[in-house]
């Protein structure tokens, strides 16, 4: 037996701590409800004839990212992060970037599996009606439109890997959403908020710190907004109870809100690192936040 070999079995005998016993059967039941084998990747065609469309089918490693990849010490598992797929539209008034990611290296392949899938499946979607939107924008005269759409590696800890997919869509303005996918790599389970907490009450929680934290900048800063007073028609009443999230390398929790979701577009996508002192009675445990 290699050392490769002993480590993952010994990965593998691995035990659930019993404080996060409910944490991870509530994400295990996510993941195998979606498990399946490796997809084997479709190569796609741009439609779009009078456009200069460049497909990208090798795969590249992005280096912006390469930097991100890292052994995880005591167990030698490299989570690694690719651009499997790119497409690109350059005109005159049109800009498509799309860099599709794929993860490789997790312990647990048919969550491996089912994330790249996911991956996929929304860049094609972006990608198409980005096309559609084009196409109708000429037929109408004409317009400007574009798109860029790529990934970031937030968090890869011995425990934690975070990866983040954002995108930008510019039309008459501009708009960002970012989603975010945070792994426990040791125990091979895909996080989810509510999983984290003993029951709803967190939502509660955070919405009143929310709230108080929201204020605060504002007084301390004019030149920030939100939208929690009643002049707003948008104005915030509550997280969704699977907001978007990550944890951090130091695994402070951290809130997720697109941009125009609780700000005018000038604050662009607005992040909230929660103190742990907030929420620590309402967690299940401290593996993950501290």
């Amino acid at each position: 037996m290699n050392r490769l070999d002993k480590l993952k079995k010994d990965y593998e005998q691995t035990e659930i701590p019993p404080e996060l016993k409910d944490v991870v059967n509530a994400s295990i039941r996510q993941a195998k409800a979606s498990r399946k084998k490796r997809p084997v990747l479709k190569q796609w065609t741009i439609g779009a004839a009078a456009a200069a469309a460049l497909f990208v089918g090798s795969i590249n490693l992005s280096p912006s990212f390469a930097q991100a990849m890292a052994n995880v010490p005591g167990l030698g598992t490299i989570v690694d992060v690719f651009t499997v797929q790119q497409f690109a539209i350059d005109e005159e008034n049109y800009h498509a970037d799309v860099k599709i990611p794929e993860i490789d290296g997790l312990a647990d392949e048919g969550l491996q599996a089912s994330l790249n899938e996911k991956y996929i499946a929304e860049s094609e979607k972006r990608f198409n009606a980005f096309q559609q939107e084009m196409e109708t924008l000429k037929a109408e005269g004409g317009g400007h439109f574009s798109i860029d759409s790529g990934y970031q590696v937030l968090t890869d800890t011995d425990q934690l890997f975070t990866l983040a997919r954002y995108n930008t869509e510019i039309q008459a303005s501009g708009y960002e959403t970012v989603r975010y996918d945070t792994i426990d790599k040791v125990n091979g389970v895909l996080l989810s908020l509510p999983a984290l907490f003993k029951d709803d009450s967190y939502i509660e929680t955070l919405n009143a710190y929310l709230t108080d934290e929201m204020r605060r900048q504002m007084d301390e800063d004019s030149m920030k907004s939100y939208f929690i007073d009643e002049e707003f028609d948008s104005s915030f009443q509550t997280i969704d109870p699977e907001q978007q999230f990550y944890i951090t390398a130091d695994n402070k929790l951290v809130l997720s809100f697109d941009e125009y979701e609780i700000a005018p577009g000038y604050m662009g996508v607005v992040t909230f690192e929660i103190p742990t002192d907030v929420i620590k009675d309402q967690l299940v445990g401290n593996m993950y936040i501290k």
